[in-house]
């Protein structure tokens, strides 16, 4: 268990702990969950998660996957963010594995596929950190207004209805 208690200092990604911690705990908190429930949940201590949350530990992939599991997310996702895997680019391979699902029909493959784009075209254009000359609500408004996202995909990407000359 030498591993669970790296330090940041020992990890040498002091960033992407740091990373990892904050991702950790926006969706602790999305969840509405205390440290002190997750902890308990995950089956591990307050203190070590919360050192975990502040970046200051390295957990393993155990630690991670019980952290996973708790918040009901992908343990994928938190070893990429922990720097164990290397992300995948899986735009490709989702849309394949729609194209060979064998229970959908061809109109439910497209629809998904269009779903998919739309969140991503969304999330593209999302930028929360205000970073970049199309963040944020005035980047969505902007690629509405030049025709590089619909008001379909709009609504689609946020769950709204979608209007009915647009289906």
């Amino acid at each position: 268990m030498a591993d669970d208690h790296a330090t940041e200092k020992d990890s040498g990604s002091g960033s992407r702990m740091s990373d990892l911690g904050t991702y950790i705990r926006n969706q602790r908190e999305g969840a509405k969950l205390s440290l002190r429930n997750l902890a308990k949940i995950a089956g591990v201590s307050n203190p070590y998660l919360s050192q975990i949350e502040r970046g200051l530990r390295k957990p393993s992939a155990e630690i991670l996957q019980a952290i996973a599991k708790a918040l009901s997310i992908s343990s994928e996702t938190l070893y990429v963010k922990a720097g164990i895997l290397e992300e995948r680019l899986g735009d490709a391979d989702l849309e394949h594995a729609i194209e060979r699902d064998l229970h959908l029909t061809d109109a439910q493959k497209n629809a998904l596929v269009e779903m998919y784009r739309s969140f991503r075209k969304l999330n593209d254009l999302q930028d929360d950190d205000g970073v970049g000359s199309r963040g944020g609500l005035r980047g969505i408004i902007d690629a509405m207004s030049t025709g590089d996202i619909s008001d379909a995909d709009v609504a689609a990407a946020s769950g709204g209805p979608v209007p009915d000359d647009e289906i």
